[in-house]
Parts: C-alpha cells; structure tokens; sequence
C-alpha cells in the first residue's frame, strides 16, 4: 500500500462496525476523499477526536482497495469544537459542509478553488469574523460562482442589460429587467441587491453595515438560488431558517 499526506476539512462521518469511522474529507490535493479511521470511536483513540466534522487536519493516509486508511492526524485548525458549541454557528456550518460535498462529487479529482473556500469559511465562522448567516450566504454565492452559476445582482442575468434593476428570478441566474422578468419574480430591496452583491465580491465592509431585514431577504434569495442550482434540498438548510 502506498502511502500519502493531505491537508484536509472534515465533511461528514458514519460509523463501521464496532470502532472504526468513515471519514469524508475535502483535501488540498487529492479532492474529494473517502477513508477509514480505524479504531477512532475508541476512548483511547489518538485522533478520533481530530476526525470530527469541522476539523481542518494535516493527514497521512494509505492507498487501500476501496477506501484509503487514515493512519495519522495533526490537528490545524481545531474548528470543530468552537462550532459545535454555537447551535446557530453549527447550523450554518452544516450547511456548508452539505454543499461542500455536493458540489465536489468525483472523488480523487482536485477542487482546490473549493477547498480554500471552504476553509476560509469555516474559519472565519468558528473566529466570529462575522455574523453567521453573512458567511453562510458570501459561501454559497461564491461556492456556486466556483462551480458555474455566478449570480447577476446587477445587469440582466438574460439579455445583459445594464443594471441595477429591480426584479430577481432564480431559474433566469439573478437581476432581470423589466422585458426579461417572468412571472412570479422577486423585488428586493436595492439595499438587499447591494447585499448580495457584496457577499459575492467579498466586500465585507459594505455587508456589515447591511440591515438585518435587508440580510433576511437576501438569505431568502441565496437559499432559493443554491436549491435551484444543486437540484436537491439540501437536508441542513431548514434548520438554519428556524434560528
């Protein structure tokens, strides 16, 4: 068995058999990976604790048949435990994971783009950078951006129109115009397009002073665009509408 060694954040995890894990990882390198964390439900695990969802580690791992083994893990960014004791921090951040691994599907294929972001994510919720559903939303549009679907939140998404206009349709990818609106459009505010638009760009001086009505409508429109995009609810995403 060949040996090698990934930076990696944690997706999600199941148990095998008595002690062992599946662990679903987003690596720097090597993409989407899924291993076996052998032993590490035992209390006397040296790094079950480091396999948790959240988790950005240093691995090694060896090459197995079916799935890779994790043979060692270095801790390097404990964001786990910072998360899962925030409900509201945990919530969005199940999102994000979630999305993650729908996005990235093909294993073994680098997403490096996707990997950053991730982490960068994941960080700056576990650090408080911002209010939870700002990083949530700027993590999506971007994630998306990423993978094909860059939102308009200025000219027409359709006929390209210059902007800014009023209307916002999902399945049109954003702004439309008033010949390019179909029925059933939103109209959000021009603060909320604003919003958007800053969470896109990573603007977050401009997000920050945002109005907690105008963040609302535009978590809305954000979790409207990404189901759309995905095709598939995305299990976690309820929940954080609840908070």
């Amino acid at each position: 068995m060949s040996l090698y060694r990934d930076e990696a954040i944690v997706l999600r995890t199941h148990k095998l058999g008595e002690a062992d894990r599946i662990v679903t990882l987003l690596t720097r390198s090597h993409g989407k990976v899924r291993a076996v964390g052998k032993g590490v439900r035992r209390t006397s695990s040296k790094f079950g604790s480091r396999l948790e969802p959240f988790m950005y580690v240093d691995l090694q791992l060896s090459t197995g048949r079916n799935l890779d083994i994790v043979t060692q893990a270095e801790t390097l960014g404990p964001f786990g435990r910072r998360i899962c004791e925030d409900y509201t921090l945990y919530t969005a951040g199940t999102v994000m994971l979630e999305t993650a691994d729908r996005l990235v599907e093909a294993e073994h294929e680098p997403a490096l783009q996707q990997y950053w972001l991730l982490v960068g994510a994941v960080k700056a919720l576990a650090y408080r950078d911002h209010a939870p559903g700002l990083v949530l939303d700027s993590y999506l549009l971007r994630a998306l951006a990423m993978a094909g679907w860059a939102p308009s939140f200025t000219d027409c998404a359709r006929c390209g129109a210059t902007g800014p206009h009023s209307a916002f349709a999902v399945a049109s990818g954003g702004a439309v115009c008033r010949a390019c609106r179909p029925p059933g459009a939103a109209a959000p505010a021009p603060e909320t397009f604003a919003l958007l638009a800053s969470l896109l760009e990573g603007d977050w001086s401009v997000a920050d002073a945002s109005a907690e009505r105008h963040r609302g409508e535009g978590n809305g429109l954000v979790a409207a665009f990404c189901q759309f995009h995905l095709e598939r609810q995305l299990r976690s995403l309820p929940m954080v509408e609840r908070v």
